[in-house]
C-alpha cells in the first residue's frame, strides 16, 4: 500500500488529464489502494474506458468531462467533487499538451492555447482545491511540470514557459501551504511514454521528433506514476525523474555554462541543417 493511502485514509483524489498517459497510470495506481478518484479529460470515450479499468482495479471513479483551460467548467467540477465526497486529500494537476516552433513563427493564438492548458489549468486546480485543503489542514498537491521547467532550449519556448511557471507556482505554494499542514510536490520528468505529442500544432517534423523522444525513452507511464506517488508520500517537494533528468538538473544548476554551450551548438546545427 502506498504511504499516501496510509496518510489519507479517506482516499479522495482529483486528477486532471486522466484519460490517457500519466493521468491514467496515476489513476490506476491509486485505484489499487481503493481510492475514490475525480477523473477529468476532454475525451469522454477515452476517460470512460480508463474509468472502467479503475473500477475493475478497485477504485471508485467520478467522471468530469471538460477542458481545464475553461475556468467556469473547472470550478463547477471542483465544487461538485468536493460536495460529493466531502473534501479532497490529493489533487494532481496533470493535464497538459506539447508543442514547439521557433518563437518568431509561433502565433499568439497558439500561445493562448498552450498557456490556457499547461499554466492556467494548473492554476485553476490549485485555486479551486487548496481552500478546502487549508480548511481541513490536510492534503497533498502534486503539480506535473517537466524538466523543460528548468532546462530551456530553443524551439519550444511556449512549452518551457508554461512548465517553468508551474515550477515557480509550486514553489510559492510549498511555502504558503506548509503552515496549513498541506504538502506540495512538483514533478519534473524528461520524456517518457505518453501521448504528449498527440495535440502537437507545429510542423510534422517537430511532432515526429517529439514522438521519437517519447518512443525511445524506454520509460513507461506506470513506472513514473509509481515513483511520483511514492516520493510524494515521503513529502518530497521537487520530484525530478528519471536519473538522466537528475543529471540534467545538476548540470543546469551547477554547470550552467556547459549547458549553454551544448544548447548553442544544437541551435547552430539546426540552422545549418534546416535553415531555420
Amino acid at each position: 500500500m502506498l504511504k499516501l493511502s496510509q496518510t489519507f485514509p479517506l482516499k479522495r483524489a482529483f486528477i486532471t488529464g486522466a484519460g490517457s498517459g500519466l493521468g491514467k497510470a496515476l489513476s490506476l495506481r491509486l485505484a489499487a489502494d481503493g481510492w475514490t478518484i475525480g477523473m477529468t479529460d476532454v475525451n469522454e470515450t477515452a476517460l470512460q474506458a480508463v474509468a472502467d479499468e479503475v473500477e475493475n482495479a478497485g477504485g471508485k471513479p467520478v467522471l468530469y468531462i471538460f477542458d481545464v483551460s475553461k475556468r467556469e467548467d473547472f470550478q463547477a467540477a471542483a465544487e461538485a467533487f468536493l460536495e460529493a465526497v466531502k473534501g479532497v486529500d490529493v489533487v494532481i494537476n496533470n493535464a497538459g499538451v506539447g508543442d514547439g516552433g521557433q518563437f518568431v513563427r509561433y502565433s499568439l493564438e497558439r500561445w493562448d492555447w498552450m498557456i490556457g492548458i499547461n499554466q492556467m489549468g494548473v492554476i485553476y486546480g490549485c485555486h479551486y482545491f487548496l481552500p478546502a485543503m487549508y480548511a481541513a489542514e490536510s492534503g497533498q498537491l502534486i503539480n506535473i511540470a517537466s524538466a523543460a521547467g528548468f532546462a530551456n532550449s530553443g524551439g519550444i519556448a511556449s512549452y518551457n514557459v508554461t512548465k517553468a511557471a508551474v515550477n515557480a507556482l509550486s514553489e510559492c505554494l510549498y511555502y504558503e501551504s506548509a503552515p496549513k499542514n498541506v504538502r506540495v510536490s512538483v514533478v519534473m520528468p524528461t520524456f517518457f511514454k505518453t501521448n504528449i505529442a498527440a495535440g502537437w500544432r507545429g510542423s510534422e517534423r517537430g511532432r515526429a521528433g517529439a514522438q521519437k523522444l517519447v518512443d525511445d525513452s524506454g520509460l513507461e507511464a506506470a513506472a513514473v506514476a509509481e515513483e511520483i506517488l511514492t516520493r510524494a508520500g515521503k513529502g518530497e517537494f521537487r520530484i525530478v525523474l528519471p536519473k538522466k533528468a537528475r543529471r540534467l538538473y545538476r548540470m543546469v544548476r551547477f554547470f550552467p555554462r556547459m549547458y549553454q554551450k551544448d544548447r548553442l551548438k544544437a541551435a547552430f546545427n539546426r540552422l545549418k541543417n534546416t535553415g531555420k
